[in-house]
């Protein structure tokens, strides 16, 4: 896939994963449009990146998505969907004595779920429409392995795998031309993984490998540990399950 000269929207694309994104589709030529919840944070990287179109959106909110749909419409459209945006709570949504249990994972399944069919459906036909254009999903290393200490994150986005799966193939049953690619980190260094044990990966080292795939068409793009969890998920699910959930995880869980 050629990079130069599309525009992408990039959610969740104000810090972290989604920010190192945008920074690498502009070296590529690429048009960026970025959304995200926090308007401080979007205009540092405006600050950062002055080419960037930042608004400000809610991933999880329909009337948000309709509100941000209509407004690149007018800006006269988009080229790639890059589902980005996601939240996860820990330890802290975990029991189920928690009144707040309930609603954390229900803010998750809505962000990193339900808001990707969400933007999927509204900018389908806008993709449809344009002569080379892809949505980007992303899942996760914990789409094959749940992790203990992040169950509804961790269904959250196997739920997102098994979606983009099956999108994917209905596209090329009805001879679309729009592609899918599922990104599938590892443990990255962001903000959002503060506190998680394990190895990780960097922003940059992610993104070029997104970027990697997306012009070799690869559509399936595991990077770093993910392919390895991947493999063992296969043959040995147990031991791929102790990797990441290491011996002292129930101590995390009642710290």
């Amino acid at each position: 896939m050629d990079l130069k000269g599309k525009t992408i929207l990039i959610t969740g694309g104000s810090a972290g994963i989604g920010l190192e994104a945008a920074k690498q589709f502009i070296e590529e030529g690429a048009k960026v449009i970025i959304t995200g919840r926090d308007q401080k944070k979007l205009d540092q990287a405006k600050k950062l990146y002055p080419s960037i179109t930042a608004i400000k959106s809610d991933a999880s909110s329909q009337e948000a998505a309709v509100a941000l749909y209509n407004e690149i419409n007018q800006l006269g459209g988009i080229d790639i969907l890059y589902n980005n945006a996601g939240i996860v709570y820990g330890k802290d949504n975990l029991g189920i004595s928690n009144p707040k249990h309930f609603e954390k994972a229900a803010i998750e399944i809505n962000t990193n779920y339900l808001g990707v069919i969400l933007l999927n459906d509204l900018f389908m036909d806008m993709l449809k429409s344009r002569k080379e254009a892809a949505i980007i999903n992303t899942s996760s290393i914990l789409s094959y392995t749940p992790a203990n200490l992040v169950p509804t994150y961790s269904a959250s986005k196997a739920a997102v795998r098994f979606y983009t799966e099956a999108l994917r193939d209905h596209l090329t049953m009805i001879r679309s031309s729009v592609k899918v690619f599922e990104l599938l980190p590892p443990l990255v260094k962001t903000n959002m993984a503060e506190g998680m044990d394990g190895k990780s990966i960097t922003t940059d080292v992610l993104i070029n490998a997104l970027i990697k795939g997306l012009k070799n068409n690869t559509y399936t793009i595991r990077v770093g540990d993910t392919k390895a969890i991947y493999l063992l998920n296969r043959f040995f699910p147990k031991l791929a399950y102790k990797l990441l959930n290491p011996k002292g995880l129930s101590e995390k869980l009642q710290s």
